[in-house]
């Protein structure tokens, strides 16, 4: 299936349609990438499934069309469902164990056509001249022309280099090779560069071309701060050149937002979604207000700041205070990524604990001047474009009347109390009294900033006057906080949500050691233990009550099992769990909602709900005596949550977990490249530079009994088949036709996982979303047995569409093999089938029983074996019907079982409750499910 570009009308197969419209130069390809985004990137099909088998001779498995975008829910969900995935390759008789697959059963190929594509309804900024082009601008000139024109060789197409190994050779030195002084000395060899085939000998020519033509960020500057007799260093580049940098950014351009728009679900308008920064209400205000005061014609640039102090080496204490930029009209998927480079590393803060001064709070207040008084330096050439607006030119080539404004600060708890002046252990946001911080969902003002500013003038009336000042109106005595000056901007409304510290690090992390002390470390880490494998879950096999600086990471993988683990367990003196439980849920509700990348009425309602049960539930650790009050500052910051995201999008606009990659890129990486000695000169030279085939190809059907457990294979099978040739049959002639039918088969090829695999839309690379495992017990080389797994899945049994009721239209199933018949036994057995109409891969499932009522506390099902006579209930039935693998919590009762292992338990235990929690695609099923 191909689609065709508008921009240059030409055709591409499958994949190579967004392939060509994320590389493409021509501008009006570009043209027609932008439009495509902003009309469909959000906002995917409504059905979009892959499912057609290839039937070449080799019996490859090769789904038929590609689904670049993931389906939405109508409730603003963003997660997609598995029928989205795009196999990994061809598979054929002669490869090794695992396979890819697009779910889906007699589904069409997705549309890859952009018309096919649902659109949200989309109110324009009411005066059109809002982000739009200077009137004067009549001509355009694209960036390759421009770039051609500046260095004048059109011949080389590598200019101004000589060849093309000179321009690998140099990108590598600079983006991904070590120090400049390793480069120097491994070139200044004798025979190296020849060898290497440069058409140059010259070291000095090459760092030159590298530190000259190479399209790199500004240059940094450095700065001595002197703090009571004490000088302090810190690096810096200009802020407006760097913001210039992203925006003139010829590879973002296509994807720039430039004015504020407002998208609902229809044209109802009852429905408003948030997403990308420029759909938030600030984005909108900010505009209105700029044509109030400024006049009209005038572009906002979101200004989006972020600072966290990290280790950079493990010895010598060596730490460095990195401060990112990003601007908000580059899209959030972009923004998210950081090997697009849409973040810059601003600066380098000076970090120091001033252990001169005595006073712990006289040293507190010093280091919030000095932090204050670098910031400024930094920020302050942002006051007149951002009054006045600024002239800048996009990577298009087309200049706009732009005003940079700081719009939001990334960091955690620490951070935002120095950005705000604020004093720990109240809101940085609002100003909720210290005795009330955590106690429950009613709202308080925003701080007052003009109070503030009016206290911050009488640092001139004396210090005891201006002292007392900030302090009545709840601030350190800072003197010129780096914001006081930076026009249009609220920095207690720009304190955003973060929730890598304020959820994972600080709620989680509160609920998940209150639990363990509620029910005994012992017991908590013997279920963590015996919790069955998935590809979604981390199996903890030392439980999760010893570890010892856990990370962000590790605090996500314990949310998608902590409920489970406790379900249908009393706590001690057999009091009732519900309100513990109804708290955990409430809090696992607002997390997995939090991180919707799409939102609208509906889910922040969602999100609301969720906050208040945890609220109204939370009493039960003061009632058995784990906690006397709540007045901690990131559970009352949850508050703040659905007021962020209509101002600025969703979280994952301003989210820490991406700086915190950052600091890995850009702080520890350079860190590591320099010689220790100089190491924060020598950091900024050198950020300057900076399986397919069957497992088995013929199995015994013996074996299949004894080393996979399918006992009914040969009756599931036949079965499966009459039931394709004869649909219509059932009852007491179904059963007669199978009893009387000859599968005539002694063995198949089998294969060991099944692979669902996603597709990112910008950078075109593929994933595994999930995985399915049906691998038998073994023997390594050692002689030691490795137990077999069989995962269970989630398994269509008719032949509706879509996911709006998966407790009625699915079954859970272990999967116990899956299969394919030989050529020649599948033109035998499937004679009657048209052969387009054949299925290639299959399935032998046991089944669990249908899905019960959901519990009312912890919102999970049961479900439990199905058990016949002589074994368990077991089908077979076409691989396109497993939807996805899909995780069990054993029902462990008061105490679990001590016989019980993570590998053994799926068969040891009879009653399961399936975990919907196990990540964000299965809790947005079962969420959405009616």
């Amino acid at each position: 299936m191909s689609s065709q570009c508008e921009g240059c009308n030409r055709s591409f197969l499958g994949g190579r349609f967004l392939q060509h419209l994320r590389k493409t130069t021509n501008r009006a390809c570009q043209q027609y990438a932008a439009k495509l985004y902003s009309q469909a990137a959000v906002f995917p099909p409504e059905s979009s499934t892959a499912a057609n088998t290839d039937s070449d001779l080799e019996g490859h498995f090769g789904m038929q069309g590609i689904t670049e975008f993931m389906d939405i829910d109508r409730t603003g969900d963003y997660f997609g469902n598995y029928d989205d995935l795009r196999p990994e390759s061809d598979i054929g008789p002669d490869s090794t164990a695992a396979f890819s697959v697009s779910a889906g059963h007699d589904a069409p190929p997705p549309p890859t056509h952009p018309d096919c594509f649902r659109k949200p309804f989309v109110k324009n900024y009411p005066d059109p001249r809002a982000g739009a082009p200077l009137p004067s601008q009549t001509t355009y000139v694209d960036g390759n022309s421009r770039y051609t024109q500046d260095i004048g060789q059109k011949g080389n197409v590598w200019a101004p280099f000589q060849s093309e190994i000179d321009w690998k050779v140099a990108k590598w030195a600079k983006l991904r090779g070590p120090s400049s002084t390793a480069v120097t000395e491994l070139l200044s060899i004798d025979g190296v560069p020849e060898k290497l085939g440069l058409s140059y000998n010259s070291v000095n020519q090459l760092n030159t071309i590298i530190d000259n033509n190479l399209p790199s960020r500004p240059r940094f500057k450095r700065h001595e701060v002197v703090v009571q007799g004490e000088v302090f260093e810190m690096y810096f580049r200009d802020i407006m050149e760097c913001v210039k940098a992203l925006y003139n950014e010829p590879e973002f351009a296509p994807y720039l937002k430039f004015a504020p728009e407002q998208h609902f679900e229809n044209d109802s308008c009852e429905e408003q979604l948030f997403h990308d920064m420029h759909t938030g209400r600030w984005w909108w205000s900010t505009q209105k207000a700029l044509d109030k005061t400024a006049g009209p014609g005038r572009t906002v640039v979101p200004i989006i700041l972020s600072s966290d102090k990290t280790q950079v080496t493990v010895f010598r204490n060596k730490s460095a205070y990195p401060v990112y930029l990003t601007i908000g009209n580059i899209p959030k998927e972009l923004r998210r990524k950081p090997s697009r480079r849409a973040y810059i590393l601003l600066g380098y803060l000076p970090t120091t604990r001033l252990e001169h001064i005595t006073s712990e709070a006289s040293r507190r207040r010093t280091i919030a001047n000095l932090y204050h008084t670098c910031m400024r330096h930094i920020v302050k050439p942002l006051e007149a474009p951002g009054a006045t607006g600024t002239v800048m030119t996009s990577g298009d080539g087309v200049d706009r009347l732009t005003h940079p404004i700081f719009a939001v600060y990334i960091g955690d708890y620490p951070e935002q109390i120095l950005v705000t002046c604020g004093i720990t252990g109240f809101c940085p946001r609002c100003s909720i009294p210290r005795q009330r911080v955590g106690e429950n969902t009613e709202p308080h003002p925003l701080r007052n900033l003009q109070a503030i500013l009016e206290a911050l003038r009488k640092v001139d009336e004396g210090a005891s006057v201006f002292v007392r000042a900030c302090k009545d109106v709840g601030i350190k005595p800072v003197f010129e906080p780096f914001w006081a000056n930076l026009p249009y901007s609220n920095v207690f409304m720009s304190i955003t949500p973060d929730l890598l510290h304020q959820l994972y690090q600080g709620v989680l992390k509160h609920l998940k050691l209150w639990i363990i002390e509620a029910y005994g470390a012992h017991e908590i880490d013997a279920r963590c233990r015996r919790l069955p494998p998935n590809h979604n879950i981390r199996i903890f096999v030392k439980g999760i009550s010893t570890l010892s600086h856990v990370s962000g990471q590790e605090h996500d993988q314990i949310s998608h099992f902590l409920l489970g683990l406790i379900a249908d367990a009393l706590l001690p003196n057999g009091m009732s769990n519900v309100r513990l439980l109804r708290c955990l849920r409430g809090l696992l509700d607002f997390l997995f909602l939090a991180q919707y990348p799409v939102h609208s009425d509906s889910t922040l309602s969602l999100m609301s709900t969720a906050l208040e049960n945890f609220h109204a539930n939370k009493q039960i650790f003061v009632d058995i005596g784990i906690r006397s009050n709540f007045r901690i500052p990131k559970i009352h910051f949850m508050n703040h949550y659905l007021e962020s995201i209509k101002l600025f999008g969703t979280l994952d606009n301003f989210n820490t977990e991406y700086t915190e990659r950052l600091h890995i890129d850009l702080a520890k990486d350079a860190y590591r490249s320099t010689n220790r000695k100089d190491e924060y000169s020598q950091m900024m030279k050198w950020l300057e530079r900076k399986e397919k085939h069957p497992s088995a190809k013929s199995v015994k059907i013996p074996d299949l009994t004894h080393r996979f457990g399918a006992k009914f294979f040969r009756a599931a099978l036949s079965r499966f088949i009459v039931q394709l040739e004869s649909p219509g049959l059932s009852g007491r002639r179904l059963e007669d036709a199978v009893d009387r039918h000859f599968l005539g088969i002694s063995s198949v090829a089998v294969y060991h996982r099944i692979k669902y695999l996603r597709n990112d839309l910008f950078t075109g690379e593929f994933g595994t979303a999930d995985s399915i495992h049906v691998e038998p017990a073994r023997t390594d080389k050692r002689g030691h047995t490795i137990p077999g797994r069989f995962d269970t899945a989630l398994v269509r049994i008719n032949d509706s569409k879509g996911f709006d009721n998966i407790t009625q239209d699915m079954r859970i199933g272990q999967v116990r093999l899956v299969f394919t018949l030989s050529e020649k036994d599948a033109d035998r057995l499937f004679c009657a089938v048209p052969v387009t109409e054949r299925p290639k891969h299959l399935a032998y499932i046991e089944w669990f029983t249908k899905f019960g009522a959901r519990d009312p506390n912890h919102g999970l099902y049961k479900v439990s074996r199905c058990n016949v006579e002589g074994g368990r209930l077991a089908s077979v039935v076409d691989i396109r019907r497993l939807i996805r693998s899909v995780h069990l919590f054993p029902q462990f009762g008061r105490v679990a079982s001590r016989e019980w292992t993570s590998g053994a338990v799926l068969e040891a235990c009879s009653s399961f409750f399936v975990n919907s929690d196990s990540d964000r695609h299965m809790y947005q099923l079962f969420s959405t499910s009616h």
